[in-house]
């Protein structure tokens, strides 16, 4: 699954004319891999053993390059830094508000908000977005 994600990843590179540079092959790769919506610092702490030459800010400009070509959703939630999120299916996040865990969650269902919210509004409906609040397993445990 994650392979062929990749493959498509960069096919939509090369499509867009971005160069596919070792350091982009590796961040896109940790990104599909990832399940934790990494922040810019967690996917440089993560390669920087292998890249010793790439700084945080060429994470950022590569996270930015893919955003722009629409592979990565940037996620700016309650604290300060962003995670990114490789796009795959529509899917929403359910967010701990101890730890600040994000966990995806599929619902399909929420298309006939959108065409709900255009017929009684008038509005020509680009996109919606829902989050989840709550406490995190892990986090539950310490509570009782």
């Amino acid at each position: 699954m994650a392979t062929e994600q990749l493959k498509e990843a960069l096919e939509t590179l090369k499509q867009t004319g971005v160069r596919i540079t070792p350091q982009r092959h590796a961040i896109l790769e940790y990104l599909i891999q990832s399940m934790s919506h990494p922040t810019a610092d967690d996917i440089y702490k993560a390669l920087e053993g292998k890249f010793p030459n790439m700084s945080v800010a060429t994470v950022y400009n590569n996270l930015r390059v893919f955003r722009g070509v629409g592979l990565v959703k940037e996620l700016t939630y309650g604290d300060n830094s962003s995670r990114f999120d490789y796009v795959t299916t529509d899917h929403y996040h359910v967010i701990c508000d101890e730890c600040g865990k994000i966990v995806d969650f599929h619902y399909p269902g929420l298309d006939e908000v959108e065409a709900l919210a255009a017929h009684v509004t008038g509005f020509r409906i680009s996109r919606h977005r829902m989050e989840i609040y709550g406490v995190c397993p892990e986090c539950n445990k310490g509570a009782h």
